[in-house]
């Protein structure tokens, strides 16, 4: 009789967080934040009570995500028909086209042939090698998730790893095994915040704001990207210096075998038509995000394909996502090995992220919750001492803030608590919201210091090759660069791209909370 696996076990935080949870939840209520809006407290105890869930886990995120369905129509904060429209929207079919695409390039092994390609074009001694495992790790997690990018990434640089400690010693080799792994799982993360769809709190962001403040134009993907890859470059840069010269400096006779890549490419064979197929896919797709709108680059501006068409407003990344997915679908497939005679076939919704989609639902309806209750514009009044506060000092206590929260609790319901906080104290302090939301939004992506921070560090960390006190001591160096780089480049490059004054708030920003 097989043995039964061992039932998961709540910490003692969890517990206690089951009772004290409840016990938020009616403080809150009772307190009567607003007496003329008694639905203000009832949203506060609602957000309460999720945060501390969310934070502790106690019960599994997507769960707590369903909450607002419940007590929203209870409380007479939503009706139930109005908060469930909350959770489908055009930011959840934005994510399940691109996770469409990405599956797809899992399938036929694409995602293996351009990291192995990218590795063995950059590779060369062992700091480039580390340079070229980076760079494809970023690139891929840009499209694909960065979960699955450092899953497959991890095999590779341990093949590498083991070859190297067959011809030296094992204290030649340490450094370069340790700053190997961390720089996949790091570059991973950076990499995925560079396109909206490359991790989860982008993607909160976009529908957040849009809740938050419906007459504000919406953040586009060519903006986005324009904004954040320069960010992105700068920290893999930098990263992979620090790692690979200041912190874990590697003994320059090391040589990495060359053959062990080139085993791995030929492995694969030559590149298949399911291949080329997907990739041609892939490429458009990402052409499209970023071209659909007019990009304005200072003086200049390069006007956007979307306006070719005869509905351009009715048109957004969403459409473009679920529309270069739906052809996986009908393109067929020429291999004999193949299961289906389609590049994708309908077991591929199984392996939707569900979960992740019922958690970005309820933070939408959270966000939705603060809006419509008015604990949104209650916050913003409680506030107004923050109008003499300098915005870029705002920013560096906000980028802190999230850099250090995120290593203990979940960077996408983190986001989800936080940025509709942020809006209000934004039109609070008289400035444009985004001067706050985005780099918090980067900033929830720079966990560094735990393996619990971010799924690829949890990965890394459980191939037992590098310990905890590794980990925290590096990472918390990397978290205190992270803060800066963010904050910094966003002031020059963000506040131009975005058209920023820290100075004034929109006129759709106050009327959103007026």
């Amino acid at each position: 009789m097989p043995s039964k696996a061992p039932k998961a076990q709540r910490s003692m935080i969890q517990k206690a967080s089951l009772i004290f949870a409840p016990i938020v939840f009616i403080l809150l209520w009772l307190l009567d934040l607003d007496p003329s809006r008694p639905e203000v407290s009832r949203m506060a105890a609602v957000a309460g009570a999720m945060a501390i869930l969310w934070m502790t886990e106690s019960i599994p995120l997507a769960a707590t995500a369903l909450i607002p369905m419940v007590l929203f129509p209870l409380m007479g904060i939503l009706s139930g028909k109005a908060t469930a429209a909350v959770y489908f929207n055009s930011t959840i079919f934005l994510f399940l086209g691109g996770f469409l695409i990405a599956l797809a390039m899992e399938r036929w092994n694409l995602h293996k042939r351009i990291a192995l390609v990218t590795v063995l074009t950059i590779g060369g001694g062992p700091s480039r090698i580390i340079f070229g495992f980076m760079v494809a790790g970023a690139f891929l997690s840009m499209w694909i998730s960065n979960t699955a990018t450092a899953v497959m990434m991890l095999p590779i640089a341990l093949s590498i790893i083991k070859k190297m400690e067959a011809v030296f010693p094992e204290t030649d080799t340490q450094n370069f095994s340790i700053a190997l792994l961390l720089g996949i799982a790091y570059s991973t993360s950076m990499g995925g915040f560079a396109t909206p769809v490359g991790t989860p709190p982008n993607l909160v962001l976009m529908r957040t704001f849009t809740q938050m403040f419906p007459q504000a134009p919406p953040i586009a993907f060519g903006t986005w990207f324009i904004m954040a890859l320069p960010i992105s470059i700068a920290m893999i840069a930098m990263i992979w210096f620090l790692l690979t010269s200041v912190l874990l400096k590697i003994p320059s006779h090391l040589s990495v075998d060359h053959a062990v890549m080139q085993a791995e490419y030929k492995a694969l064979g030559p590149m298949t038509n399911e291949e080329r197929k997907v990739l041609t896919i892939f490429a458009l797709t990402a052409v499209l995000w970023i071209f659909r709108n007019d990009l304005v680059l200072g003086s200049f501006t390069l006007p956007g394909w979307g306006q070719l068409l005869p509905f351009p407003k009715m048109i957004d990344d969403g459409t473009v996502a679920v529309a270069m997915a739906l052809i996986l679908f009908f393109l067929p497939t020429k291999s004999d090995d193949a299961k289906s005679a389609m590049l994708l076939d309908p077991s591929v919704f199984s392996k939707l992220p569900w979960a992740v989609i019922l958690l970005f639902g309820g933070g939408f309806a959270l966000a939705a919750g603060f809006q419509n209750s008015g604990l949104s514009a209650f916050i913003g009044s409680q506030l107004k001492i923050l109008e003499r506060v300098t915005p870029v000092f705002m920013v560096a206590t906000i980028c802190t803030t999230l850099t250090f929260l995120t290593e203990m609790t979940s960077n996408t319901a983190t986001t989800q608590m936080i940025l509709p906080i942020l809006s209000s104290i934004a039109v609070a302090m008289k400035t444009n919201p985004l001067l706050l939301l985005i780099p918090a939004t980067l900033s929830a992506s720079c966990a560094f210091m735990m393996p619990i921070a971010t799924p690829p560090n949890a990965i890394i960390f459980g191939s037992g090759r590098i310990r905890m006190s590794q980990m925290i001591r590096t990472g918390f160096l990397l978290n205190v660069l992270g803060i800066m780089v963010v904050t910094a480049m966003f002031y020059f490059v963000g506040l131009f791209v975005f058209s920023i004054d820290p100075a004034t708030a929109p006129m759709w920003a106050l009327a959103a909370v007026n």
